[in-house]
């Protein structure tokens, strides 16, 4: 006996739109599935879909990636990263070997509806655990660290009334005294930015695939950091 389906459509924008090369296109899914379900299907089809970050909506409202669709619905895959200079993304995450410019992050966060800017850098220390430490260095997962990112981003949406993030992460090696991580929110209110900025830097610390090296200054010592992430499979 065949499987049940439902027909749904699929708009696609920006890259996602340069990838599946087309504007909309008409899906038959079987029942059950879900808003990320059906974005796997595709990427068994385009690799290179699984390496964008998107949000998702259904019937042009925002939803989780757990949403499961219905007969009729309107999804969409809808990219972080816009086109142009990114000043006007609503959200951002970027893995960099550069240092971090946290000014030009706050100038592309704030608008003249916000009456707070909150800014997070966490930098590296010169110890650790008793052990003067000489450099940090770090390492990422990016397609996984993107996805992660771009869920805990629309978390934060939904729980705070934000108006822009950004959130930048430095790879390789970062000295004592520089920035390895920054994250700028901006809100109307200043308690929605404390919290939101918090939020994401507690998530980001506890459930994204970047690795923590710690080079000692004793010899050529070095040392892995961390835990297990969150809500990982044991």
């Amino acid at each position: 006996m065949p499987e049940p389906t439902i027909r749904v459509t699929l708009r696609c924008f920006a890259a996602v739109r340069e990838v599946l090369g087309t504007d909309a296109m008409a899906l038959e899914v079987a029942v059950g599935t879900t808003v990320e379900g059906l974005r796997q299907r595709l990427a068994a089809q385009r690799p290179e879909l699984a390496r964008i970050p998107v949000a998702y909506a259904v019937n042009r409202d925002y939803a989780r990636a757990e949403s499961v669709l219905a007969d009729g619905d309107e999804v969409a895959f809808i990219p972080p990263i816009s086109g142009g200079s990114g000043a006007r993304d609503l959200y951002r995450f970027d893995l960099v070997l550069q240092p971090i410019d946290p000014r030009a992050l706050e100038a592309e966060c704030r608008t003249d509806s916000d009456g707070a800017v909150v800014t997070f850098l966490g930098t590296t220390r010169d110890q650790n655990e008793g052990a003067a430490v000489e450099r940090l260095q770090y390492e990422a997962y990016p397609e996984m660290a993107q996805k992660v990112m771009c869920a805990l981003f629309e978390e934060a949406i939904k729980r705070y009334p934000i108006t822009r993030a950004r959130v930048v992460h430095r790879l390789g090696d970062v000295p004592v005294g520089e920035t390895s991580v920054a994250i700028v929110v901006a809100s109307p209110h200043r308690g929605p930015a404390f919290d939101a900025c918090r939020f994401l830097i507690d998530r980001l610390k506890s459930e994204v695939p970047i690795w923590k090296r710690e080079q000692l200054r004793r010899g050529d010592e070095a040392r892995w950091i961390g835990e297990l992430p969150h809500g990982a499979g044991s």
